[in-house]
C-alpha cells in the first residue's frame, strides 16, 4: 500500500504527495525525532536494523509525518510502531524545527522530547526497523557518538545538554 505524506512549504502550507516522489528545494516533508527519558536521566536508543541505510548505528526513534498527521500526532506513531509503547503525548515537549535540504527530499524536522519510565523488558521492537534498544545515559550516548556508532542528527548537542536533569 502506497504512503502518502503531507508537504509543506516554508509557511507550512500543504499539499499531499506520494512517498518517494521527487520534492522541489522548496517543498519540505515532515518527519520527527523523539528522546525518551526515563527518572534515571536515561534516554532510550534504538539500534538500526541492518536492511536499512546506517545499519546497526544506534539512534533515537524517529520518522516521517503521514498524510494529516501533526508531528506530535507522528512521533506517538513511530514511538508504538517502533518499540511498542503507548506514549503520554501530555509529557512531550518540542526542543526545536529545522528545515534541512536533501535533493529531492528536503525536510522540516521536529525535535521532540518525552517522560517514560517503563521497564526495557516491556518494549516490543519492530524487527523491520529496530534491532536492539537500551536506556542510555547522556555519557554513555556520547561515547557512542564519539565511536561514529550514534547517529545524530539536529538539536543532538542541544538535547543533550537541555535535556541532562
Amino acid at each position: 500500500m502506497s504512503e502518502y505524506w503531507d508537504v509543506y512549504d516554508k509557511n507550512r502550507k500543504k499539499k499531499i504527495v506520494k512517498r518517494g516522489d521527487y520534492l522541489n528545494d522548496d517543498e519540505f516533508h515532515l518527519v520527527i525525532n523523539a528522546w525518551i527519558r526515563n527518572s534515571n536521566n536515561e534516554f532510550l536508543i534504538t539500534q538500526r536494523s541492518a536492511n536499512k541505510s546506517f545499519a546497526y548505528m544506534w539512534e533515537t526513534t524517529g520518522g516521517s509525518a503521514l498524510k494529516g498527521e501533526t508531528s506530535i500526532a507522528a512521533a506517538i506513531r513511530e514511538i508504538k510502531e517502533e518499540l511498542g509503547i503507548d506514549i503520554n503525548p501530555t509529557t512531550g515537549k518540542l526542543i526545536g524545527t529545522k528545515f534541512r535540504h536533501y535533493d529531492g527530499c528536503p525536510d522540516i524536522l521536529d525535535v521532540w522530547s518525552f517522560e517514560y519510565d517503563g521497564p526495557i523488558e516491556e518494549v516490543t521492537v519492530q524487527k523491520e526497523e529496530v534491532l536492539n534498544v537500551m536506556w542510555a545515559s547522556v555519557e554513555q550516548i556520547k561515547k557512542l557518538y564519539n565511536e561514529k556508532k550514534f547517529e545524530a542528527n539536529a538539536f543532538f548537542e542541544e538535547a543533550l545538554k537541555n535535556l541532562k536533569r
